[in-house]
């Protein structure tokens, strides 16, 4: 019954196929990276190292994959993306294993140097996959979905990968996460779909609103070049079907929604798609056309689609934002356990019943941000997916400060569950924001632009933490330096959301210079 109901909410057993195996890559990727954090005690005691020590892990395997970035980016674009990702996967599973069984601090480092270099093709191949497996409209809410893999693994690493290194060793969780990302690319292999290129082979949902839902994401859906051109004719062919004969009585009588929870205007009969390029296009919002893409984006060498991306303004903002954001997820994620068992005296296995709400907000917000996002752009806010992450950051940042300053583990157990429902909020908005503002062909190649900078933010994240913790533990102990090292990030994290206040000023213009980019050549590599 369980498993009927979450393929009915993911929009059918395809969909949800696609979906969850999307959403274990995250898992595994995320408890992969975070076993540091979760076994950081034991395993500090054990080989005999610092916070700083401890931090470098993480800083290297973040460092290494930002390295690795760009040219899982240009494969990603270029290749068969669900093959790219099962050899990454199985690179990532045998490290987890090597990593297990090192004998000393220096192979473990190396184990972590590998682990790096695969899971830095991650970000850039789910994005793409995305992008043309699921509908513009939805894709706030389908990176909901999918982000709560991340969220789950990294809970799971710290909840059970805790336990389980104070009750066998902190070798037990590397090789069981080892094993089974060997077996989710056996799956992957078997059960993922590879999509055409320009949204050719999109899942349709499947319900008893499938009809309604599919007629309103078709008005965002791309000619058959893959794109909008931006021209006059391509305007009028948009326009004409939304505005049908009959249209506004046939909705009338459902006020100014259709069954899918698209609005529409009773004057002009034009329904709000839920796709932020149309809804933009069909108001005129001129492109920038020195920046309209026109070059064949597969002739492009990385660095050239490099400095594309990075020259529109919206791209450098989320970026910037989203680094931030992962900046102090970093630290968080290798930090928490440490921080509630100095903090509060608490057991191993008490602790790690704490982190359970925590968790649970996490997953709650990231689903519930991708949702209200969509729903605010099928009412025709086509800034929501700005607007969102900028408001969730900010109060993010409010509710931690409350919750790293009282003394009672209950209080701080409330703020930081609301405050972890905000953080994790922001990025499905984020996420289909870059969808939006990146012509298709480019999608890799931006995601791994992005992705270097969020390793490079997430390997410096755990190492600052720890430095600070360090040098203002005094005597106060280690819990109250990490109590000051997370106060004192939480500036950085408070000024993202006024940062990405000002990238709604230029999204709306740069969505409608990707609408306007030309169509790639057919790439010869054998794609289905």
């Amino acid at each position: 019954m369980l498993i009927a109901r979450l393929s009915a909410a993911l929009g059918g057993p395809v969909r949800a196929r696609v979906i969850i195996l999307l959403a274990l890559v995250l898992a595994l990727n995320s408890a992969d990276s975070g076993t540091i954090g979760a076994v950081g005690a034991p395993l500090e005691a054990d080989l005999g190292i610092s916070h700083a020590q401890l931090g470098l892990f993480a800083t290297v395997s973040s460092g290494v994959g930002a390295v690795a970035a760009p040219v899982a980016g240009v494969l990603a674009d270029r290749t068969l993306r669900v093959r790219l990702l099962v050899v990454t996967i199985v690179v990532w599973g045998i490290s987890m294993v090597l990593g297990g069984l090192a004998p000393d601090y220096t192979l473990l480092l190396l184990s972590r140097i590998a682990l790096g270099a695969a899971v830095a093709a991650a970000g850039p191949i789910v994005a793409s996959l995305i992008g043309d497996l699921f509908q513009p409209g939805e894709r706030a809410k389908i990176y909901g979905w999918v982000l709560t893999g991340e969220l789950v693994g990294a809970g799971l690493a710290l909840l059970v990968g805790g336990d389980v290194a104070a009750w066998l060793t902190w070798r037990a969780p590397f090789l069981g996460l080892g094993v089974l990302s060997l077996g989710l690319a056996a799956a992957i292999w078997r059960l993922m779909p590879e999509p055409r290129r320009g949204g050719a082979s999109r899942l349709a949902a499947a319900g008893p609103h499938a009809a309604a839902l599919r007629d309103g994401l078709a008005a965002g859906e791309q000619h058959p070049a893959g794109r909008h051109d931006g021209t006059a004719a391509d305007k009028r062919h948009r326009t004409d079907r939304h505005q049908h004969p009959g249209g506004n009585e046939r909705h009338a009588a459902a006020g100014n929604q259709d069954p899918a929870g698209h609005e529409w205007d009773p004057a002009t009969g034009h329904r709000h798609s839920g796709d932020p390029r149309e809804e933009i296009v069909h108001a005129g919002i001129p492109p920038e056309s020195d920046r309209v893409l026109r070059a064949d984006p597969d002739r492009m060498t990385f660095w050239q689609a490099a400095r594309f991306v990075l020259g529109i303004r919206t791209v450098r903002t989320l970026i910037i934002a989203t680094a931030i954001g992962y900046f102090f997820f970093a630290g968080l994620r290798t930090f928490a356990l440490i921080f509630a068992l100095d903090r509060f005296g608490l057991s191993q296995g008490l602790v790690s019943l704490v982190v359970i709400p925590i968790g649970i907000g996490a997953v709650v917000g990231t689903v519930f941000g991708g949702r209200l996002t969509d729903r605010e752009v099928r009412r025709g806010h086509t800034r929501a997916r700005i607007t969102v992450p900028a408001v969730a950051y900010s109060a993010a940042a409010l509710l931690f400060l409350p919750g790293l300053l009282a003394g009672n583990i209950w209080i701080s157990l409330g703020f930081f569950t609301l405050g972890a429902l905000c953080l994790a909020g922001a990025n499905p908005p984020l996420g289909a924001a870059r969808l939006d503002i990146v012509p298709a062909a480019l999608w890799g190649r931006a995601e791994s632009v992005r992705t270097v900078l969020q390793l490079a933010a997430e390997a410096a994240g755990p190492i600052a933490f720890g430095f600070t913790a360090d040098e203002l533990g005094g005597a106060g102990g280690r819990g109250a330096g990490l109590r000051e090292a997370f106060l004192i990030m939480l500036v950085p994290l408070l000024l993202n959301g006024l940062l990405l206040l000002r990238a709604r000023h230029t999204y709306r213009t740069d969505v409608a210079t990707a609408a306007a980019a030309q169509p790639a050549s057919e790439p010869v590599s054998g794609r289905p």
